[in-house]
């Protein structure tokens, strides 16, 4: 799993293939050690619906139990469900078994405090000094956790979900929706919230299953081909989709055309902020630069982050933030709960459309001026990651950023973020430029030098 004192947790939690990078024996004494962290109170088990996740969910209330705490058991639940139940059943804390938008062979663990927020950084260092010493508390037979359901979780989500938004005005508007959970957790939560929203539900991809065969577990433009044919087949006024876990949502407007997470948050930030000028934004160094015009237009303020949410979530509690997001389609509204959430971002959006009273393309149209991405992953060995990222720095020309990985811009519109993967041996390379021939010549540009430094 990893060396004698090193890292369990990445950019989101622990994530190994079960069996091959960890054997069961990890995940029980993880659970032990992460009970020993909380050391009093219940803590709240989730699990979406990857084939290992039940066993891996079981092993986890074990090494809670053995470790003396008592637990709540969701059983498949969207991870965001899971956060917000935590937090408003008053729970110690709340563990998800789940790789979020990883291939179908992961799996992991996500710790969540009291709040329902990614415990920090400096607490999963906690938890990894506990795994490591082996000083973990077992209890000893009178002291044993017991286990109890928790069935109103997903009803509890919902509720909380509809408290923040205007149901009656996204209703009149008769919105049909194109859903598409690609198999993962939110094929129990947002066919039901767009119902209750007063929607036309379309779904697709709605039957739960752990390969997730329809288009893997993470959405993107590139796999999201289904979601945009129904659309525009069924004339709907937009479409969503959603990770394996549901706690990210990528749109498209009523033409099929998908847009990536920055573009639609940032839309969602230019309404929230018309209502509340000058608040502050929250998102990685990896979303679009169309943040920063939006966010000048609205007298607003920009921090950048670390990419991955607990960085977002955190940043937002700590500076008392409106509003965050990240590109892969990570909402943030802590007015429901400072956690990603695709269901949130789902029902604002239909807020936003039903006030701006045009379609989805007008919409965005008129909201900020069009930049143009272009992405792509390159496999690299992790023994061989720093070299491939000395390799990017010797051979970068222009302002170099070391917020995380390295941000280089070849012009000022011009932006190229080079960082390897907190969950897979892969180096993400994410690029934006004012025209499409620029963006794409730098991430082949950027490509070339990593596949040539990983060989």
């Amino acid at each position: 799993m990893a060396s004698p004192r090193g890292k369990l947790f990445g950019t989101n939690g622990v994530r190994f293939r079960p069996g091959i990078d960890a054997d069961l024996r990890f995940v029980l004494v993880l659970a032990e050690c992460i009970g020993t962290y909380f050391s009093e109170g219940d803590v709240l088990v989730g699990r979406d619906g990857r084939l290992s996740g039940e066993s891996l969910s079981l092993l986890t209330t074990s090494g809670l139990m053995s470790s003396g705490r008592n637990v709540g058991e969701t059983g498949l639940v969207p991870t965001p469900a899971l956060q917000f139940a935590t937090r408003a059943l008053g729970y110690r804390g709340g563990i998800m078994v789940t790789a979020s938008h990883n291939p179908p062979e992961y799996n992991g663990i996500k710790v969540m405090g009291h709040d329902g927020v990614e415990i920090p950084r400096l607490d999963e260092q906690k938890i990894e000094h506990v795994y490591h010493d082996n000083s973990m508390h077992r209890a000893n037979w009178v002291e044993v956790g017991t286990s109890r359901p928790e069935p109103s979780t997903i009803r509890l989500y919902l509720q909380g979900i509809l408290s923040q938004v205007s149901t009656k005005l996204i209703s009149g508007r008769r919105f049909s929706v194109v859903v598409d959970p690609g198999n993962g957790a939110q094929s129990l939560a947002a066919p039901a919230l767009l119902d209750m929203l007063g929607c036309k539900v379309i779904s697709i991809n709605s039957v739960i299953d752990g390969r997730f065969p329809a288009r893997g577990p993470e959405p993107t433009p590139a796999t999201l081909g289904d979601l945009s044919a129904a659309v525009r087949a069924s004339g709907a006024d937009l479409g969503v989709a959603y990770d394996g876990d549901g706690d990210r949502a990528i749109f498209c407007d009523e033409t099929g055309l998908v847009y990536w997470g920055d573009q639609s948050g940032t839309l969602l930030a230019d309404y929230l902020l018309e209502r509340r000028p000058g608040g502050t934004l929250v998102t990685p160094v990896s979303s679009s630069q169309i943040v920063e015009v939006v966010a000048a237009k609205r007298q607003a303020r920009v921090i950048r982050t670390r990419v991955g949410s607990v960085d977002v979530s955190r940043t937002i509690i700590e500076r008392d933030a409106f509003f965050g997001f990240e590109e892969n389609g990570g909402c943030i509204y802590p007015a429901h709960i400072p956690v990603r959430d695709g269901g949130m971002a789902t029902a604002l959006m239909l807020e936003c459309l039903a006030v701006r009273g045009l379609s989805f393309s007008k919409v965005v149209a008129g909201a900020f001026p069009h930049f143009y991405q272009a992405k792509t992953k390159v496999p690299v060995d992790p023994s061989k990651v720093k070299m491939v990222m000395k390799a990017v720095e010797r051979q970068a020309s222009g302002k170099v950023e070391k917020v995380d990985g390295l941000k280089v811009w070849t012009d000022e519109k011009t932006w190229t973020l080079i960082r390897p993967s907190g969950t897979e041996p892969i180096v993400r390379i994410f690029c934006e430029s004012d025209t499409e021939s620029k963006a794409e010549a730098v991430m082949r540009k950027f490509s070339k030098i990593a596949k040539s430094a990983a060989a």
